[in-house]
């Protein structure tokens, strides 16, 4: 396929003193040309925060940090969706996103010290990552202020980088105590469609639309086992998305799910389908016509342990709560309504030959559609293995937030 032509960030007139279109690369260009940084005026703020999920790092982001470098002594860059699992939406980990930063800011001859002698912790250039607390705000926004506290000290020459472009900016006015220094670059440019050209495998559109370092790790992730899991995903959403493009509206999906803890276990099942196969998951099915929501969880979870009426789940019924954030599911408006079992018993049944692995072994093992006991702790210390929100979901109901009393 031909490649496309691309929207590329501007400068609006009050920027274009301070950065040049020089910095953009033309689509193909092997090697950006980027300004003369030798002259950059005097930083006059001593901390710039810039915060973002870099999905990955584009060439609006680059424009924006060497900006901002030019006015903050220090750049404290904090990356969203930190320890998330690999999805079409969050495809690499904090550190690669990271290391990625690091490449096209060099690469850009930004002074931001290298990574031997000008570390994350001493460098011009800092880090700070943050998970999604998609049911808790005001947990993400401490867990922001609370990383970028630990690279500031106890100054307040702070400014938050930004534009307020639409509805997802609104964290730009969470932090009243940071000055806000809005950016001179506007772009179309959305990781979005990077994102997108990158699983149709339109490899030349990306080119013109990321750093060539940036670029060069996209293909180098392209020959991994991760980057065709992650295709695959992408061709299947597209497949489903396309079967309700004739509805007169998106359709909205009413999820029956269960958490069933026993003894410091909660039970958990492989994923065989996609997206997020081979991820753990709460067992739950979508919702049938001529089901109760209590009834449709119940009834998975005695399909998926083979226990049928043993498993006594009426009583062990604790608590149950709704989970419908607009962003929690790639597969489209999938809202889920959560039942939390707890059976009252000292070591978690057995479950029926064939229905998986009654208890032990690694978070990472077991065969695609297998339910099995997994250790509460080490479930909770590896959000990175848990499909969707529903890591959030074990965590809510574990902490009491959601217990009916």
């Amino acid at each position: 396929m031909a490649s496309l032509p691309l929207p590329r960030p501007v400068l609006t007139r009050a920027g274009r003193s301070a950065l040049t279109m020089q910095h953009m690369t033309v689509p193909h260009a092997p090697v950006p040309q980027v300004p003369d940084l030798a002259d950059a005026p005097r930083p006059t703020r001593a901390f710039g925060v810039y915060i973002g999920r870099f999905e990955p790092p584009h060439q609006a982001h680059l424009l924006v940090m060497l900006e901002a470098l030019r006015s903050v002594q220090t750049l404290i860059v904090v990356i969203g969706s930190a320890r998330a699992a690999r999805n079409t939406k969050n495809p690499f980990t904090a550190q690669e996103r990271q290391d990625m930063i690091r490449a096209m800011l060099e690469e850009a001859g930004a002074d931001i010290g290298s990574a031997d002698t000008g570390s994350a912790e001493t460098g011009r250039l800092r880090f700070v990552q943050v998970r999604d607390h998609l049911y808790d705000e005001s947990r993400w926004l401490a867990e922001v202020r609370g990383g970028v506290q630990a690279h500031v000290g106890g100054s307040r020459d702070v400014a938050l980088v930004g534009h307020i472009k639409d509805e997802s900016s609104y964290y730009l006015r969470s932090f009243p105590d940071w000055e806000f220094l809005p950016t001179h670059v506007v772009s179309p440019l959305s990781a979005t469609d990077v994102r997108r050209a990158y699983f149709a495998g339109r490899l030349g559109d990306v080119r013109g639309m990321v750093p060539p370092a940036v670029h060069i790790f996209l293909e180098r992730f392209r020959q991994t086992p991760e980057y065709a899991e992650l295709r695959a995903d992408s061709e299947a959403l597209s497949e489903a998305r396309a079967a309700w493009e004739a509805a007169p509206q998106p359709p909205t999906f009413l999820s029956a799910d269960a958490l069933v803890s026993c003894a410091g276990h909660v039970l958990l099942v492989r994923r065989a389908d996609r997206p997020g196969r081979g991820l753990l998951a709460l067992p739950g099915d979508l919702l049938g016509p001529k089901e109760t929501l209590l009834g449709r969880a119940a009834r998975v979870v005695r399909q998926l342990t083979g226990l049928g009426t043993a498993l006594d789940l009426s009583a062990a019924l604790r608590a149950e709560a709704t989970f419908d954030h607009p962003d929690r599911s790639q597969r489209g408006r999938v809202v889920s309504h959560a039942f939390h079992f707890v059976l009252d018993r000292e070591t978690p049944p057995e479950l029926a030959p064939g229905r998986g692995e009654s208890g032990g072994g690694e978070l990472g093992e077991g065969e695609l559609g297998e339910a099995r006991w997994l250790a509460l702790s080490e479930v909770l210390a590896h959000p990175e293995l848990l499909f969707e929100d529903h890591h959030e979901i074990i965590g809510r109901f574990l902490s009491g937030v959601t217990d009916q009393s």
